[in-house]
């Protein structure tokens, strides 16, 4: 295959092709469904070979861009959004701060719960797109075949079948894991917890990124840990430079970060880049818990490899559970390190002796079957129509200078307000209306993200949460208008 061209600037031409057909995109030119211009036509435009401008076709294919229909070219995702600014960056990272937000974090689950509600708030994925259903049959035959013998206490690392299934698993991350590394928990929390409390001490600074998963502060505040935050772009993950800064200024004990879709923010780090950050915390011997729960919700070719599968892995402990896309009522998760196995599994005894057996059995079980994979491929292409959907409303009706990520997978969305609107002020109005979001204060143990907030579209899109993005934007406006 012929080499990409290379401008004089060092700019690979297929990446002007690309930035050629964003704008087209971005600016209305091309709409969702539309056919893009052909081969032929965009290498003359472009002053590029053919196999140049398919190249960059490719390129916007993986992405969701585009679609490539047989026999008649490519054309744009009827999945595409209509592209805003991005949402904006911290300059540096925060000092040192004890973490004391647990009672807003506690009041926003208590408020996932509430059904008349429109989901908006927490990223919890509808029922009507999960695997219940499946499940329910394989955890229905093993009630009836093994139910008995179920009904003990499991291993503490958790039930062997489970855990060589996810191991199996694990050569799709790029990283193979062994099923004696693994030790099965009760959701992504509890691996967390497990993770933090077998590395550092009450005291110690852990590293985050910025914003962070606001599940992550109630974790660090009871374990008496304070947290520096790192300025995370919304496209190109985490500050390599700034992180380097706060290690250089700061005894970080431990990194606390996200494998690919960051909760809220959605980015994609690169390899290169993790490979980056993993050999600065290689130089400061600083170990990595790696959170990658949305892993496998990915909207491009494939699946993003964690950090944990990068040349540079060398102290990574791995977190993730089949929360996000099979069941999140059965809280199972798991963490997987082989330097720190036999810790974790003490503390996991320690901590709640094991997790349910039948439910591993079952889980186990559905993994074997195949089920899964099939599964993810629907639930992957539902929640990019469902983002899609939901960011094309907002570009409709919020006020101009409203930013907005544009993730490559997961289904949360982070909306930056214009500087005047207060989003915590904007969410009291909603609760009244009926219409949950999370307030951008809850990302943070700073004052920033006082005017973002994010959306989760984990819920099909249909008349009751476009009305609700649309009385959303109607009450920024009025929010701003009592300010004045």
């Amino acid at each position: 295959m012929d080499k990409p061209e290379q401008t004089a600037d060092s700019e690979f031409r297929y990446e002007a092709v690309v930035k050629f057909i964003d704008d087209l995109i971005d600016s209305g030119a091309l709409a969702p469904g539309q056919k893009v211009p052909s081969l032929r036509k965009v290498s003359k435009a472009r002053g590029v070979s053919v196999s140049t401008a398919l190249h960059a076709y490719r390129m916007l294919e993986s992405k969701g861009v585009l679609e490539a229909q047989p026999q008649s070219g490519f054309y744009v995702s009827a999945n595409s959004v209509v592209q805003m600014g991005k949402p904006s960056v911290m300059s540096r990272s925060t000092p040192v701060r004890k973490v004391s937000s647990g009672a807003l974090v506690a009041n926003m689950f208590e408020l996932a719960g509430d059904t008349d509600l429109a989901p908006l708030g927490c990223a919890i994925p509808s029922p009507d797109l999960l695997a219940a259903s499946q499940l329910d049959k394989f955890l229905a035959r093993m009630t009836r075949t093994r139910g008995k013998h179920a009904n003990t206490y499991a291993p503490p690392r958790g039930v062997d079948s489970l855990r060589a299934a996810i191991a199996r698993r694990s050569i799709n991350w790029g990283h193979a894991v062994s099923a004696d590394d693994i030790v099965i928990t009760c959701g992504c929390t509890e691996a967390l917890h497990l993770a933090l409390k077998a590395i550092a001490q009450p005291g110690d600074t852990i590293a985050v990124e910025s914003p962070n998963y606001f599940g992550f502060l109630p974790i660090l505040q009871a374990l008496h840990l304070k947290v520096t935050e790192i300025p995370t772009d919304s496209i190109d993950g985490i500050s390599v430079p700034a992180l380097e800064v706060a290690l250089e200024k700061t005894p970080v004990k431990a990194c606390l970060f996200s494998s690919a879709f960051n909760n809220p923010l959605g980015c994609l780090t690169s390899e290169e880049k993790k490979n980056q950050v993993l050999s600065l915390l290689n130089r400061h011997r600083i170990p990595l818990i790696e959170d990658d729960v949305y892993g496998d919700i990915f909207f491009g070719k494939e699946r993003p490899r964690p950090y944990s599968a990068m040349e540079k892995a060398k102290n990574v402990i791995y977190c993730s559970s089949f929360s996000k896309t099979v069941a999140p009522g059965y809280r199972i998760g798991w963490i997987a390190s082989s330097g720190y196995t036999d810790k974790l599994a003490a503390e996991k005894y320690a901590t709640t002796l094991c997790g349910p057996t039948l439910t591993q059995v079952a889980l186990g079980e559905y993994l074997n079957a195949g089920a899964y994979d099939n599964h993810l491929r629907g639930l992957r292409k539902s929640f990019a129509a469902n983002m899609a959907a939901v960011s094309n409303t907002i570009a409709d009706t919020f006020p101009a200078g409203t930013r907005i990520s544009r993730p490559e997978g997961g289904f949360v969305l982070w909306v930056e307000l214009p500087d005047d609107i207060n989003a915590r002020a904007v969410f009291d109005l909603a609760i009244r209306e009926g219409i949950c979001f999370a307030p951008g204060d809850l990302f943070t143990t700073s004052n920033n993200y006082r005017s973002c907030l994010r959306i989760s579209c984990g819920y099909p899109w249909n008349t009751q949460i476009e009305r609700a993005i649309w009385k959303l934007a109607e009450l920024v406006v009025v929010q701003r208008n009592a300010q004045t």
